[in-house]
């Protein structure tokens, strides 16, 4: 008996390595670059390249995953015709939504490390550092999106906080870069011991820390209107709102931004949100007791009548704040980390509708949403690499300079608003659509409140990017229309072009964005889920899965 338990808890591990393996990879890697580090050989060298191989063979591994997930979703060692996904005894789980944001994070993960290698940040002697950081805090992301345990969750938002905390002062030398390191710890420990108690006392309400079992009670009715569970919840949603850098939680984000360099401001602004939104979508979605991720009218919770009205109020702050706020700003990191609030809030609208489709156009805003701003930081790296500003005031007339920068800038900026034919006309036409479609939906089915709570989303959405508008293009209107100090003292304009190589990556960037908004119906069928039916769906793999062992539940008096 002890041999068979013996051999089916290996079989066990080696299923759940082979669904771990990007992570897995990157571990490795974490590995490889220390010991290197220590090698008086490659101490002074650049291991850029050397992390952007790794990130891309991780990558490559989630890919395949994806087409696997067939052979592996229902498979389980410990009971094999068990429809089961969890990994290591429950505390993740494996299914194609996980994998979809592991593909998302790592390939986002590889664009940045390229970016950096031609942008010179980090140098060669911190170059191991600082890969190590970002690996670190990927691992985190990736654990975010596919955890299945309160345990896993607070471990996965750690993971990914406290690499992020180091990046972001990662600047030597620069008092302003230390200055919002410290803001990010201080603001980010706060929000760890505030989520830890929500967690302690939604396992301890709950009798077990295991997600499903603790979503499962809390869609029951009633359960959300005792204090314990009400009290654990908003705490547990704090902490994740931090991550999101959702109103009013989004108070670390713009110094974060300005202080740490532009590289460091794209990887958050882009990977944290995407690890953000999967938790929440699972835990919002499991609240609401839905099976697949559909609104079916017959197995309706009565916590949707309250998770819909408190994600719709949430996501219509974050936006119009952060396009407000935006509009005063000259930092054009700043700018961006207003942008990045604006945008956190539109995805929300997503979510809110809570619906598979609501679910899919999120994924997809999300992988738009990556080439947009990993553009548009990347231009700052260049412009702040050939003039040594990020200020718009120093780049006035810039497109007499570098004509080039300024109309790539331009393409990823008014794609940020939405303006056809760019992928962000396509990402926000489909969040917009879907919460249409939802309002008709619980109008059709007697929910009057939650429907008219949908067309205030849409006006609000609609209205937020008119106001997104004002600020985006008078950034082009500084670098286009006016004059540079060289005009105003009648002194001959430099010119300052850019390297060949860094114009093709902006260049690919505003392609992808360019054919995304123009042929987008390939990526729209593979986040809702409707390419291959022999693929498990990205969406309905939001399905609450079985634990291998529950432990009774006991209410806390």
């Amino acid at each position: 008996m002890n041999e068979r338990l013996a051999n089916l808890l290996q079989l066990s591990l080696g299923l759940d390595a082979a669904a771990f393996m990007p992570e897995l990879l990157l571990c490795g890697g974490i590995v490889v670059l220390l010991l290197m580090r220590l090698m008086p050989r490659y101490d002074r060298d650049n291991l850029g390249w050397i992390a952007l191989a790794i990130a891309g063979f991780a990558c490559y591994q989630a890919c395949s995953l994806w087409f696997e997930m067939p052979s592996l979703v229902g498979r389980s060692a410990l009971d094999p015709d068990t429809k089961s996904t969890v990994l290591f005894g429950g505390m993740l789980v494996a299914d194609s939504f996980s994998v979809f944001i592991k593909i998302f994070l790592l390939a986002f993960v590889t664009l940045v490390i390229l970016l950096t290698l031609l942008t010179g940040i980090p140098d060669t002697e911190d170059s191991a550092d600082f890969y190590v950081l970002i690996f670190g805090s990927t691992i985190g992301m990736s654990m975010m999106a596919s955890a299945n345990h309160l345990l896993m969750v607070f471990i996965a938002i750690e993971m990914t906080s406290l690499p992020s905390y180091a990046l972001a002062g990662f600047l030597k030398g620069r008092r302003q870069s230390s200055e919002a390191a410290l803001k990010y710890v201080v603001y980010g420990s706060g929000a760890s011991g505030v989520m830890l108690y929500g967690i302690s006392l939604l396992a301890g309400y709950c009798g077990t820390g295991y997600l499903p079992d603790i979503l499962a009670r809390l869609s029951t009715p009633g359960t959300l209107s005792e204090p314990v569970i009400a009290l654990g919840v908003a705490f547990l949603l704090l902490g994740i709102g931090f991550k999101l850098a959702a109103v009013p939680f989004h108070f670390w984000c713009p110094d974060v931004f300005e202080g740490a360099a532009a590289e460091v401001g794209a990887f958050l602004s882009v990977a944290s949100k995407g690890a953000a939104l999967a938790l929440l979508a699972r835990i919002a979605l499991g609240m609401g007791g839905l099976s697949n991720a559909v609104v079916d009218p017959a197995v309706w919770s009565k916590t949707v009548d309250y998770l819909v009205p408190v994600l719709a109020v949430f996501a219509i702050i974050t936006t119009t704040f952060g396009n407000l706020a935006a509009y005063g700003q000259t930092n054009l990191k700043r700018l961006l980390a207003y942008s990045t609030i604006a945008h956190a809030g539109f995805m929300m609208m997503g979510l809110a509708t809570m619906t598979r489709d609501g679910a899919g156009a999120v994924l997809f805003y999300l992988v738009v949403y990556l080439f947009m701003n990993l553009g548009a930081f990347a231009v700052v790296a260049f412009i702040r690499n050939l003039t040594g500003h990020e200020d718009i005031t120093y780049l006035r007339g810039f497109v007499q300079r570098s004509p080039l920068l300024v109309i790539m800038l331009g393409v990823f900026l008014l794609s940020l608003l939405g303006l056809p034919p760019l992928a962000g006309f396509s990402a926000k036409f489909q969040i917009f659509a879907v919460v249409f479609d939802s309002a008709r939906m619980f109008a059709e089915h007697g929910k009057p409140k939650l429907a008219w709570t949908m067309y205030v989303v849409l006006a609000a959405g609609g209205l937020n990017t008119v106001l997104a508008l004002f600020y985006y293009v008078k950034v082009l209107k500084v670098m286009i229309l006016e004059k540079t100090l060289e005009e105003v003292e009648n002194r001959p304009v430099e010119a300052k072009p850019i390297p060949g190589i860094h114009a093709a990556y902006l260049s690919v960037l505003a392609a992808v964005i360019l054919g995304l908004g123009i042929i987008w119906d390939p990526l729209a069928r593979i986040c809702y889920g409707t390419r291959d039916p022999n693929v498990v769906s990205a969406i309905d793999s939001f399905r609450a899965v079985p634990p291998v062992q529950t432990a009774p539940t006991a209410k806390v008096k």
